[in-house]
């Protein structure tokens, strides 16, 4: 997040608590999202964690990632684990999550109930192994369910403004039927793709979301949140079938950008997400290695896109 937003946060949260006294705390969760929601049309993103499934402690070098999640308008969460807990800003009080499959290290119904998830959306190709499963989850933790919404390929839905149009992802997992899903996550003029655990975008993805060459009227996308589980010179790795490399989010960045389906503001950086410890250098490095525009995200890492 931007100083300037930090500023339109702090004085938003403020000014509505004034009359508590001067003993009250400065944010509260409905001032903070309000402030989120009102900030230039922008569509704020908290990186809870970035990293792989194989990221599990400090590796040789001290680096340490969490499993890849995140936290739209202080409220709405894509995927998530308890390992990410510890990134949510004490003002943000998440009611709802969007899960792109049901791998463990995205998947976890026991956190998303203990963090007060109050609805919840995924695939269609799995709801009924996720009803059980939260179902299951809650009646230990002696609490209710949340609800639980099916998402269909291309079916569009909205929470407070927001607008979330799931794809299909290039992955798999153990479940025969699912299909792993990616999303358009669109606010005001934003239109972001949110691409973790896919191969590049498979064909009649790129043509529902209307980025596929062939579409007369392309609607570009502005921003770019994309997985690269593997590293720079990783590029011929047994994860080529179910995940994007470097080099494959750097091609597909081009060829967007030729065509003009990818618009983004001058300088906005393409940010890359789930990447595994094993492929990857540290965050320094990384900064210094990837070629322009990519960029790594990293964990608590707060961006504005407009």
């Amino acid at each position: 997040m931007d100083r300037r937003s930090f500023i339109k946060i702090a004085a938003a949260s403020a000014l509505a608590v004034g009359a508590k006294g001067a003993n009250a705390a400065i944010f509260d969760g409905e001032n903070y999202r309000n402030a989120m929601q009102q900030d230039d049309a922008g569509l704020s993103v908290r990186f809870l964690g970035t990293g792989a499934a194989d990221w599990f402690d400090k590796d040789e070098r001290g680096e340490y990632r969490r499993l890849s999640s995140v936290l739209l308008e202080g409220h709405i969460i894509i995927d998530f684990t308890p390992l990410a807990k510890d990134m949510i800003p004490p003002m943000a009080h998440p009611d709802t999550i969007f899960y792109t499959h049901s791998h463990g290290d995205h998947y976890n119904p026991k956190a998303a109930i203990e963090l007060g998830i109050k609805r919840v959306y995924l695939s269609n190709t799995w709801y009924d192994c996720a009803v059980a499963d939260f179902t299951r989850e809650a009646k230990k933790l002696k609490v209710s369910a949340p609800e639980i919404i099916p998402l269909y390929v291309g079916q569009s839905v909205e929470v407070d403004g927001v607008r979330f149009t799931p794809a299909p992802a290039n992955h798999a997992t153990a479940k025969r039927y699912e299909q792993p899903l990616i999303y358009v996550v669109e606010k005001g003029h934003v239109r972001l793709l949110y691409a973790t655990d896919t191969a590049t975008l498979p064909a009649y993805t790129t043509r529902w979301l209307n980025i596929d060459r062939h579409v007369a009227e392309a609607k570009p996308l502005t921003a770019i949140i994309m997985e690269a589980t593997m590293g720079m010179g990783h590029n011929e790795d047994y994860r080529l079938f179910t995940h994007s490399s470097v080099f494959d989010v750097e091609r597909m960045v081009k060829v967007l950008t030729s065509t003009k389906r990818y618009t983004p503001p001058v300088g906005q950086p393409v940010y890359l997400t789930h990447m595994a410890r094993t492929m990857h250098g540290t965050q320094a490095e990384l900064d210094a290695q990837l070629p322009a525009p990519l960029k790594a995200a990293y964990d608590g890492l707060e961006v504005v896109f407009r």
